[in-house]
């Protein structure tokens, strides 16, 4: 594949630091202060859509919250990344709960559950 082909996956890592920064920063909404971590976002080929997998930190409560405070402020993530990465469509972004950490230390778990079970 050429170094073209890379692009959609380049402008997600771009998209994921700016992303941050703006949620350090630029987004006042009380819904999103507790901790969130952009962990990755993944772009279609064609750069229309991009889903971003946030880590939200708190109860449950919080992060229905904080999702819904990210999904409200969209527009203005949008029209940003348009600005500071000067993309000409930005694509449509889509926040989604990150749990990996979770189902990785419930399976951590479940492998130790296991193992002790093993010994004599």
């Amino acid at each position: 594949m050429t170094v073209g082909g890379h692009r959609a996956e380049r402008v997600a890592e771009e998209m994921r630091n700016e992303i941050s920064l703006m949620l350090a920063g630029d987004l006042k909404d009380p819904r999103l202060a507790v901790p969130i971590v952009i962990s990755e976002v993944r772009m279609r080929p064609d750069m229309r859509v991009a889903r971003v997998f946030v880590q939200i930190e708190g109860q449950p409560e919080e992060r229905d919250a904080a999702l819904a405070g990210l999904e409200a402020a969209s527009g203005y993530v949008r029209h940003e990344l348009a600005e500071r990465l000067r993309l000409r469509r930005t694509p449509e972004l889509f926040f989604v709960p990150d749990d990996s950490e979770d189902y990785g230390q419930r399976i951590d778990e479940l492998l130790r559950k296991v193992s002790r079970a093993d010994k004599p």
